[in-house]
């Protein structure tokens, strides 16, 4: 395999997401492409979808309150889970955070949030490691970005994060309806219109609401 960083920058552009014209990213204008590239590069095949190249709609809703609503994050210490892009990190370094680790299993995701974060002149960490399970590690507030797109990954999270929010952790969700978002044990604090593309959603515009967890 190639140098991450260098597939990222020959197979992305820079672009300013609809709904956070202030943070700029390396993403990719269609889906499929680089998913084929992207296998290739890996001698793989059926690998998942590189959403590290892709600004999803709950991650642009959470990266909006964030910087709407500052102290949310401010002078805290910041998990930002499933990070992809890093979008909702850097995000939360510009509203203040005291310190952010973006966390995403893919290296390729892990390269795209080191180059991202770069390119918005903030200064945050990021990790392949699954953390799934475990304990906190000083994380006052955790972000997560549409992640409930299948059923046990969901489910697997979500029990982990009600553990962390009865421990005294906030836990907040971005998401624009994915099927596996919990049903209950939820506190909308806003929502937006999302525009997106019909390359990544079933719409052009997506209805996403920002979630504070609830311990249940």
């Amino acid at each position: 395999m190639r140098d991450p960083a260098d597939f990222i920058r020959r197979n992305t552009a820079l672009h300013e997401p609809p709904l956070i014209p202030e943070i700029r990213l390396h993403l990719a204008s269609e889906i499929v492409p680089i998913w084929q590239m992207t296998e290739e590069e890996l001698q793989e095949n059926g690998l998942p979808p590189p959403f590290w190249a892709f600004a999803w709609a709950g991650g642009q809703a959470l990266s909006r309150y964030i910087l709407d609503n500052p102290d949310v994050v401010s002078g805290k210490n910041v998990l930002d889970f499933g990070s992809g892009s890093g979008l909702i990190g850097i995000a939360a370094k510009m509203a203040g955070a005291r310190s952010v680790l973006c966390a995403d299993i893919d290296v390729f995701a892990e390269q795209a949030i080191i180059l991202n974060a770069a390119e918005n002149q903030t200064s945050l960490t990021a990790t392949t490691e699954d953390l799934v399970g475990g304990e906190n590690r000083g994380w006052q507030v955790i972000l997560v970005g549409d992640m409930c797109y299948e059923g046990p990954l969901a489910a697997r999270i979500e029990a982990w994060l009600r553990r962390l929010v009865s421990e005294g952790v906030e836990v907040l969700i971005g998401d624009p309806g994915r099927t596996y978002l919990p049903k209950s044990g939820l506190e909308k604090l806003v929502s937006y219109a999302v525009k997106t593309t019909r390359e990544l959603e079933d719409s052009d515009v997506r209805n996403t609401s920002v979630w504070r967890l609830l311990a249940v």
